[in-house]
């Protein structure tokens, strides 16, 4: 439930994202920049709280067969984004991005609140760019600004039921928890390197962008600290 309750700032940025990209359009070297602080943020929540509890449990088992699976199903999205193009297509990627979103999210509040409370700080910025994202897309498909803002917000509520969808592995075995907690690691460093950080190097670059990644990163472990 209290996994349930903080996707509410993730979906609000989903549907801010989609309100925002449908009645403005920001200029690129911003986005890249917000790109780049928010891959700098889901860096430092992996890094912080994700990958210490991986290494506690201390099962090479766990760790390897989770990783693997986590790889695989980062790749195998990326290939189905390839292959099948078109708004339905374009709609079923996300879908599936936003429900893996969640489900890491609920992974979290399984290694604990602080990890989870950090973790909603890194996916509520991921998650509005994709808002901004899937709204500039559909709206070459689509006329109705309001038509596509409630379609962007019914995909964000994939988020939910990609938390709800790890409830159950906090009755598992600490080994297989160590395993969940691997494939969300693995999904948050291909968000970070093959996502984020992809998409931000496509627009201009200069170093004050580029910093923004060691701002984010910094700012989250900071407040990690503080948190205790």
């Amino acid at each position: 439930m209290q996994a349930l309750l903080y996707t509410l700032a993730p979906v609000l940025a989903v549907v801010l994202g989609a309100i925002i990209a449908s009645r403005t359009k920001l200029q690129p070297g911003l986005v890249a920049g917000l790109q780049h602080l928010a891959a700098g943020v889901v860096f430092a929540a992996a890094a912080t709280e994700i990958l210490p509890q991986v290494k506690h449990e201390a099962s090479p088992s766990a760790t390897l067969i989770g990783g693997a699976a986590g790889v695989a199903t980062m790749l195998a999205l990326k290939a189905f984004e390839a292959r099948f193009r078109g708004p339905m297509a374009l709609l079923a990627a996300i879908g599936i991005d936003i429900l893996v979103d969640g489900l890491v999210l609920g992974l979290a509040f399984v290694a604990g609140e602080k990890a989870g409370f950090l973790l909603t700080i890194a996916l509520t910025l991921e998650v509005l760019f994709l808002g901004l994202t899937l709204t500039n897309e559909l709206a070459e498909t689509y006329r109705s600004r309001l038509r596509i803002i409630v379609i962007v917000s019914a995909m964000a509520l994939l988020l939910p039921i990609g938390a709800l969808a790890a409830v159950p592995v906090a009755t598992l075995s600490p080994v297989m928890i160590a395993g969940f907690l691997s494939f969300g690691l693995m999904a948050l460093l291909y968000l970070v390197t093959e996502e984020l950080l992809v998409e931000a190097h496509e627009k201009p670059d200069t170093p004050l962008i580029s910093s923004m990644f060691f701002v984010g990163f910094l700012a989250l472990l900071t407040l990690e600290e503080i948190m205790g």
